[in-house]
């Protein structure tokens, strides 16, 4: 594959926006960090993804690849190597450029900036490596940035890239050995698996060493059960994980890790850790004086192009939480691009509310307590699409219902439909000032469409409702219908991720 250098900058920019959009990062920034005199920029913890294009990508981040060429040659992939397409790279100081200029202009509020695997990885992570510390030293930008991880560069590349960065994501790309040796042959688990655990471990050397928890702050279901292992990349995780079949196995990745390397191993301090690698060419020794990754880390995982089931997918999910203490986990509808036997065939819609509702469930991992084997099981291995998974789980669960608004505690009222974190706060600091009835639910912001089939208020139903599965999920079914539509519809009505050049006039 021949990469074509003497394109202009415009049009590098056309296809490498372009073959970036596949990466998912739709998520606030995580961070907060005000302006500096003499830099350019800051970055604000819930303002990076305040617009969304309608299939839930972020429009605000510069995405872009490093190069769209690729030593790889993964089935699902635009970029793979087999495929004949124009093939181009930025150079780390176009990256520079591009950003800053769009930054100066209020088009981007960050940058997003992935890459294919260019002749090796260490090779890609350097250019990217490369292209930060400018963006960081000489452009003095002092925005967000979140850049990809290259499973297998070498270590102070990883951690060069951490401190320089505010997020840094590995995608783990299929939740199985055996459908990423199918559609990746050259890739594994394991490789993918090590730079996620050094971008964790190092993150909570981190915050031990300011003075905080190592953990992350998280709901109960999500706690963190893994330790440093930054000074030993290579060690006894990987090679258990790899004995016991992580490589091939189709079982989900947490009975594939024995529990003992689930518990992590002592490490160095941070402060030691960050004077004993080499710097990068680039880096400055300043540049570990930043907070390592203070947005977290996060994964994402390709779903509908294997035959997995979501309860597969949910305990992949909350494995990874548990385990390497991600910020988030995406998941990446299927688009079919390649004509390949393995894969859908093209033409075949994306699973666009399979996705969304995998989302709804993460959400219910991450913040309401739940866990997977509470939402799914082997008997029951996927959601009911047309309904979202709060509403499954309590249809399944009818005997906990209807409940007392004014006497249950706040983990039944929080796993109640149409009730959220908030509200349910809400309702238990109202309640010891008198009795709650249904319109002051309302006002709390309850979503009594969904709530009503489930709740009492001083032993009353807001209607008169039979407590029976099928009537009830018929009812929901009908208040959802026009959502679930729109979403599993989203690609036929145009929604895309938008174009800087068509948005904002760029071409003209």
């Amino acid at each position: 594959m021949e990469i074509r250098s003497e394109l202009t900058l415009q049009e590098k920019l056309h296809i490498l926006a372009d073959a970036a959009k596949y990466d998912v990062a739709c998520t606030s920034s995580g961070v907060d960090r005000r302006g500096r005199e003499g830099y350019l920029g800051n970055s604000v913890a819930a303002g990076i993804c305040h617009s969304f294009a309608a299939d839930g990508r972020c429009i605000s981040l510069l995405k872009i690849l490093l190069t769209n060429h690729c030593i790889y040659d993964c089935k699902y992939c635009l970029n793979r190597a087999s495929n004949d397409t124009l093939r181009t790279a930025f150079t780390p100081r176009e990256v520079c450029e591009l950003t800053v200029e769009f930054y100066k202009r209020n088009y981007i509020e960050g940058l997003f900036l992935s890459s294919g695997v260019w002749k090796s990885p260490a090779y890609t992570m350097e250019r990217i490596c490369e292209a930060l510390c400018l963006l960081r030293n000489e452009y003095r930008f002092n925005g967000y940035i979140h850049v990809k991880a290259i499973p297998g560069a070498p270590d102070e590349l990883l951690a060069a890239a951490g401190y320089l960065a505010d997020r840094m994501s590995v995608n783990l790309e299929l939740p199985t050995g055996e459908s990423l040796r199918k559609l990746a042959p050259n890739k594994t688990h394991k490789a993918i698996l090590r730079p996620m655990r050094m971008v964790s471990d190092t993150i909570a050397e981190h915050r031990l060493a300011i003075g905080k928890s190592a953990q992350m702050e998280r709901s109960g279901s999500t706690q963190r059960l893994g330790g440093g292992i930054f000074s030993g990349v290579g060690g006894r995780i990987e090679e258990r994980a790899d004995q016991s079949g992580l490589v091939g196995d189709a079982r989900p990745l947490e009975s594939q890790m024995p529990a003992e390397d689930l518990i992590g191993r002592g490490s160095q301090p941070a402060n030691v850790v960050r004077e004993s690698f080499s710097l990068p060419a680039g880096l400055r020794r300043r540049d570990l004086q930043r907070p390592f990754v203070p947005a977290g880390q996060s994964t994402q995982m390709i779903i509908g192009a294997t035959p997995e089931t979501d309860y597969h997918l949910l305990k992949t999910t909350q494995h990874l939480y548990q385990t390497y203490d991600l910020k988030r986990v995406f998941f990446s509808a299927y688009v079919p691009l390649n004509e390949d036997s393995a894969l859908p065939a093209l033409g075949t819609p994306p699973p666009l509310l399979r996705e969304h509702r995998l989302y709804q469930a993460d959400w219910l991992l991450r913040f309401y307590g739940f866990h997977a084997d509470e939402l799914l099981s082997e008997e029951r291995p996927d959601f009911n699409e047309l309904l979202d998974p709060k509403c499954d789980w309590a249809l399944r669960h009818l005997e906990l219902f209807p409940v007392e608004i004014n006497s249950a505690d706040y983990s039944m009222i929080l796993r109640i439909p149409g009730i959220g974190p908030k509200s349910a706060l809400r309702i238990i600091q109202s309640r010891r000032y008198g009795k709650l009835d249904f319109p002051h639910l309302k006002k709390m912001g309850v979503v009594l469409k969904r709530a009503h089939y489930f709740i009492t208020c001083g032993g009353r139903m807001m209607y008169q409702t039979p407590i029976e599965e099928r009537y009830i999920a018929r009812q929901l079914i009908g208040v959802n219908e026009k959502e679930n539509w729109q979403i599993r519809h989203g690609s036929e009505t145009g929604f895309r991720q938008l174009s800087l050049f068509e948005d904002f006039q760029l071409g003209a």
